[in-house]
């Protein structure tokens, strides 16, 4: 058995804000537990300056993350792939080695109105819901890897 890390891929479609509050705080919460990376089915090009933020202030710097196609993960194996949205959730592709694929739509805070504030109040929003439901995700990874069992 391979003792490489499983790749999780988290897609949206302009892996802008979503996928990258997702990434953060998965890789943070599994570790060394797993490969997270997040790309999106018709990438922005850029991450959006709001999800940078609001994630600087829960201590996760994703300044250096880049807006990624979903195409250029097709030729790695990628156990898990979770959607958090719709659009990204029907043109995903199935991946080598794919054993899990989840969605979790979550609202887009790219398309916030407002002040700075109220959109600010969006990005953490969003990124608190993001995170309840990836926290609990990652706990029932970190159980199944303390019993020693295989993701299936």
């Amino acid at each position: 058995m391979s003792q490489m890390k499983p790749t999780i891929l988290i897609l949206c479609t302009g892996n802008s804000c979503r996928s990258h509050l997702a990434e953060g705080l998965l890789r943070r919460a599994l570790g060394d537990l797993a490969d997270v990376q997040s790309a999106g089915s018709n990438p922005s090009g850029y991450v959006h300056p709001l999800a940078i933020e609001v994630m600087r202030e829960v201590g996760i710097d994703i300044s250096g993350h880049r807006s990624k196609h979903m195409n250029g993960f097709l030729n790695q194996r990628v156990e898990t792939v979770i959607t958090v949205c719709g659009n990204a959730d029907q043109a995903c592709p199935t991946y080598p080695g794919q054993v899990n694929r989840y969605h979790w739509g979550f609202d887009d805070p790219a398309h916030a109105t407002g002040s700075d504030s109220e959109k600010l109040a969006v990005f953490r929003r969003v990124r608190d819901e993001i995170g309840r439901v990836f926290e609990a995700y990652a706990a029932g990874r970190r159980d199944q890897a303390k019993a020693g069992k295989t993701a299936s």
